[in-house]
């Protein structure tokens, strides 16, 4: 867990050497992103750095964005190492993972699972429910029925070793309080821009730790915890669901873009009404990155400590984001 909570710093590592870059910047004088560089990749957290490798290389193979949008994030899905995403991440108060997924892709087509049991990569089931049904989400059994439907191998359902050890530790007081910037909520989120400005974007993660055993977070929900459109730009969320899901916050960044709004103006916007609508904010984290069809990117959290992982043809690396609250 340690790995986490030392938040890299700003890194940037050169691949492609006398490439242009030119930058574009927000009403605040920020810089944004090298405008026009394609194709490009964000996503959240640290573990983003390999789920964007493999992206990355999924779309230099000729596959599609979506290819590489569920690709990516299956490797933090199976990465033991996560704590917050996969089954081997932190479960529920009763000892058992469950699962949230959601896929989407520019065109306006989702897909989506919540509370699924003993799948290993639900963004891929995720994706089936956006390809071969007349639904947007499946939920516990009937995703769980569906899987099987489809061929996907029903994993045995314990918990793994780091897992394991932090629910016995957290039974001795069975006390459910959420801490920020620590592996009970760190999400993966993608959002992808080809080399032809399509855009696609996926969301998993294995929810609040010692959560109530059927909560869903932001995650799964289409608008909430991941939004994209072609036109516009795209979306995705991390931190603590609720407060994302009562403000619609994708949705509500990719809506402010279409006015206007550059990422970084959205994300910020995004967090001020995320504040507005929660109750005791100092213990709870939230941030969004978000990318616009202009290929400009921003982000912004409630806390310090929210980083993200960027692909671009120029460089890859590790970018930390501003926060409404500063550090102390």
């Amino acid at each position: 867990m340690q790995g986490r909570r030392k938040f890299l710093k700003k890194t940037i590592i050169g691949a492609g050497i006398g490439l242009p870059v030119s930058f574009g910047t927000d009403s605040f004088g920020l810089t944004t992103g090298p405008v026009g560089s394609k194709p490009l990749v964000l996503s959240t957290w640290d573990h983003g750095m390999a789920a964007n490798e493999r992206a990355w290389e999924v779309l230099h193979q000729g596959k599609s964005i979506v290819d590489a949008v569920e690709e990516g994030v299956m490797v933090t899905e199976r990465d033991m190492s996560n704590l917050s995403v996969g089954l081997q991440g932190l479960p529920d108060r009763e000892g058992i993972t469950t699962l949230d997924a959601s896929i989407m892709k520019g065109d306006g087509a989702c897909g989506a699972v919540a509370f699924v049991r003993q799948v290993k990569h639900p963004i891929s089931l995720a994706r089936l429910v956006m390809e071969k049904t007349p639904h947007v989400m499946l939920v516990g059994e009937g995703a769980r029925q569906f899987a099987i439907s489809e061929g996907f191998p029903i994993e045995e359902e314990v918990l793994s070793e780091r897992a394991g050890k932090a629910y016995h530790e957290w039974k001795k007081t069975s006390e459910y309080k959420p801490i920020i910037n620590i592996e009970n909520h760190d999400t993966i989120g993608m959002i992808c821009m080809d080399a032809n400005g399509n855009m696609a974007g996926s969301c998993t993660t294995s929810g609040l730790a010692f959560k109530m055993h059927g909560r869903v977070g932001d995650s799964p929900i289409i608008g909430a915890g991941l939004y994209v459109d072609d036109q516009v730009g795209a979306a995705t969320a991390t931190g603590l669901g609720e407060s994302i899901i009562r403000i619609s916050g994708s949705f509500l960044i990719v809506e402010l873009m279409r006015q206007g709004r550059t990422p970084q103006e959205a994300c910020e916007e995004a967090v001020r009404r995320l504040i507005a609508k929660s109750k005791g904010i100092e213990d709870i984290q939230a941030g969004f990155l978000a990318l616009n069809k202009d290929g400009e990117y921003g982000a912004y959290a409630v806390h310090p400590g929210f980083n993200f992982a960027r692909h671009i043809p120029e460089a890859k690396g590790m970018i930390d984001s501003s926060s409404y609250f500063k550090k102390k």
